[in-house]
């Protein structure tokens, strides 16, 4: 059964860089830019999934960043 699209969330690392961990998959990985980490992300991908037929056709990226400021 192939899925149609897996989602990762990405968060920017505390060290810096970026970390992507998918949702409802045991992926994760990690890369110092957002370039970089959708090259590291399909390479993830492609690397979990048996064949290619069942590799999602699309890969969403959930973009989250926490800012603070004063009050």
């Amino acid at each position: 059964m192939s899925t149609t699209e897996i989602i990762f969330l990405v968060e920017q690392a505390p060290e810096g860089g970026y970390t992507a961990q998918a949702l409802n998959e045991s992926i994760f990985t990690e890369a110092d830019d957002l370039a970089t980490l959708k090259i590291m992300v399909k390479d993830a991908v492609n690397c979990h999934f048996d064949t290619p037929e069942h590799c999602p056709k699309i890969i969403r990226l959930h973009i989250v960043r926490d800012e603070v400021f004063a009050a």
